[in-house]
């Protein structure tokens, strides 16, 4: 029996995991931005999408998604961190889900700090912390609303 509802707050190493293991079963990035495109143009994220399909719940734009997130992501983290969090999801919102990769974050870091990964630890903390802000805040982007 299915659930009725998508899982909460997916870490981006749950993500992965989900869409690797989709890949293996012949439903690769290729097959996956196809059903997008017919189910919903790019505005929606691969995982409403999915969520639609598998549990028939109301898609989101990404951009939506991103705004209510923002509430919650501004009461976690400080202010420059939360800076650095605007632009990423920036970039999730223009160009799509792939922009939360991990391997992402040090083009983001170079293209937000001007490609002075020094300025990044100067405002963001230590490579470790950077990459658990990073992570951290993409639960945010796929929780239920309460």
């Amino acid at each position: 029996m299915k659930p009725n509802r998508a899982p909460d707050g997916a870490s981006p190493k749950h993500a992965q995991g989900y869409l690797a293991g989709l890949a293996e079963k012949g439903f690769g990035a290729e097959q996956m931005a196809g059903m997008q495109r017919i189910i919903d143009p790019e505005k929606s994220d691969l995982f409403d999408v999915l969520a639609y399909v598998a549990y028939a719940l109301p898609r989101l734009a990404r951009a939506e998604r991103a705004t209510t997130a923002k509430v919650t992501i501004n009461t976690h983290f400080n202010a420059k961190q939360q800076a650095f969090l605007d632009f990423v999801l920036a970039h999730y919102v223009s160009e799509g889900v792939q922009e939360l990769d991990q391997d992402k974050l040090a083009p983001l870091l170079r293209l937000k700090y001007n490609n002075s990964i020094a300025d990044a630890a100067a405002d963001l903390g230590r490579p470790e912390e950077i990459g658990k802000v990073f992570a951290g805040f993409q639960q945010y982007l796929y929780r239920a609303a309460a």
